[in-house]
């Protein structure tokens, strides 16, 4: 690894760096490489109308990758689409799973009571989406060893930043690239830049045509109105009321209203979910089709067909009483979710944690006709997890306490997003600040080692450029749709199984969290390189 980024990224003179940095300034703005501004360093008074865009946070350079941990991510989506998949379709299973966390978490008691309070009316959609996403590690124990990839966790919800991957890699592509051999429209000589080799410059993403393929998908599978009379179909993209990430989601939009314009797509904010949805009263109740009023104008109606979530995935976004109602009244009707509520709840940390058990035979209860060699592909991805509910005398409890081995791991509850786990030292601490029938809430992570010597300069959105020593995450997404039977997982059939498209991002070597949205990383691409 360290002779892969000995000489990367390219030394270059604070001239070099100046015009380097104004040079992917320019290009995201024009490229629509951006978001909102954070309140930070805009605040809400200057941007009262929320009308400010910056560049997102970006790297300046692309990072080395090794092509090997790349392609078995590739590999691995469409496994872990139908593992999830299959987690999701087995009620029964993950009920079991959940009673042991709902009475610790509101949050995921809220979302369970929503499943039950619609099984028992009589679910009328079988059908799910998943737009997913599987975060890696490098892992690098030993520095003389060959990297492995090991899985940091599955995003079953408002899995984001396709969008504007794929623009990093385009930019990162653009700047190494120029006419003749060995030279480079803006960056200084250097050995992976502008020879003739493919692998001189980020691979193809497919991001936004994978994830939109899923929608369609789903879209096509919703078949004709239910409505009497017959109402032209959507696609709902429910988002949040100030959202800061919204030109990741329009690259979606966008794109299906250029190569899909049959399929009108509508952006809906979390506190509207109600103004503008209803499910009719004199629907058939074995129909109840979710029909959209256009603010813009009334008579403008539509059935939804597919409900995208890019919101109402953490606990912070149901502050009224009204999201809970508006989510329950979403999961009552045809509309095919994404995800649903049993599938958002698949995504909880505990269910990660129990699938890398390797004392049970959980794969092979949920992949049976999943060949031996790639169930081991599989486990190999995994990063030892430990239960927190056996126990003071369990292993992770044991572990947790231990400020000599806490300082390895990760302690984690089941949220999504970053900023709520607590690391290292910090365990041992927290944990006693907690009444021990709350352990049950977290699972411990083993932490993954990543490279030491790798480095990278990143340009944030209040336009510092700042380098040093990094870290890098990389996520692969993937699409899956689905049909529940009444036998559970053995009566699921998969109609959509596909994988393309990747996000990276890096962070300073230092930060523990790594999401875009929350201020911790920047978004990034790769160079492949063979060992």
């Amino acid at each position: 690894m360290d002779s892969v980024w000995g000489s990367y990224p390219p030394k270059t003179s604070d001239e070099q760096l100046d015009y380097l940095a104004q040079t992917v300034k320019d290009w995201t703005i024009f490229n629509g490489l951006t978001v909102r501004p954070n309140p930070s360093f805009i605040d809400d008074e200057t941007n009262s109308n929320h009308v400010l865009a910056t560049n997102a946070p970006v790297t300046l350079y692309p990072s080395p990758f090794p092509r090997k941990c790349f392609e078995q991510a590739q590999r691995l989506q469409a496994l872990y689409n139908e593992l999830y998949a299959a987690i999701a379709s087995d009620e029964a299973w993950l009920g079991q799973i959940m009673q042991e966390l709902v009475e610790v978490d509101d949050f995921l008691a809220n979302l369970w009571k929503i499943h039950l309070q619609v099984k028992e009316e009589g679910y009328v959609q079988d059908l799910t989406l998943g737009l997913f996403r599987s975060d890696y590690m490098l892992h690098v124990p030993d520095e003389a060893t060959a990297p492995s990839l090991k899985q940091v966790e599955f995003n079953t919800i408002s899995s984001s930043f396709g969008g504007l991957a794929v623009r990093v890699a385009r930019m990162h592509t653009e700047l190494a690239s120029f006419p003749r051999p060995g030279r480079s429209i803006a960056y200084p000589t250097h050995d992976l830049f502008g020879t003739a080799s493919a692998a001189a410059f980020p691979p193809p993403n497919h991001a936004v045509e994978t994830l939109v393929s899923g929608l369609a998908a789903a879209h096509a599978a919703y078949g004709s109105s239910k409505s009497t009379p017959a109402l032209p179909t959507c696609i709902l993209f429910l988002v949040q009321d100030k959202e800061r990430n919204l030109f990741d989601q329009m690259a979606l939009s966008t794109f299906i209203r250029t190569n899909n314009p049959d399929i009108p797509t509508f952006r809906l904010p979390v506190s509207k979910i109600l103004a503008y949805t209803t499910i009719p009263s004199t629907s058939d109740s074995s129909s109840r089709p979710l029909i959209y009023t256009n603010p813009a104008n009334s008579a403008l109606r539509f059935e939804v067909s597919v409900v995208y979530f890019r919101a109402l995935y953490a606990p912070t976004e149901y502050d009224t009483p009204s999201s809970w109602a508006a989510r329950h009244h979403l999961e009552r009707s045809a509309a095919i979710k994404c995800p649903s509520v049993l599938l958002h709840l698949s995504g909880s940390k505990k269910i990660q944690q129990v699938l890398t058990d390797t004392s049970s035979p959980i794969l092979e209860r949920f992949l049976p006709n999943t060949s031996k060699e790639d169930l081991e592909m599989l486990r190999s991805s995994f990063a030892p997890q430990y239960s927190m509910s056996d126990g003071p005398d369990s292993e992770g409890v044991k572990i947790a306490l231990d400020s000599t081995r806490a300082e390895s791991h990760v302690l984690k509850p089941q949220r999504e997003g970053g900023g709520n786990n607590i690391y290292r030292s910090n365990i041992p601490t927290f944990l006693r600040s907690v009444p021990e029938k709350d352990y049950k809430q977290f699972i411990l992570m083993e932490l993954i080692q990543p490279p030491k010597a790798a480095k990278n300069v990143a340009l944030r959105s209040d336009g510092q450029v700042v380098a040093g020593d990094v870290i890098s995450e990389l996520g692969i997404f993937g699409t899956c749709l689905w049909r529940s039977g009444n036998k559970g997982r053995d009566g699921m059939e998969v109609l959509q199984n596909g994988e393309g498209g990747y996000l990276l991002r890096t962070k300073a070597r230092d930060s523990d969290e790594g999401g875009v949205a929350a201020g911790f990383s920047s978004l990034d691409s790769l160079i492949l390189y063979d060992e």
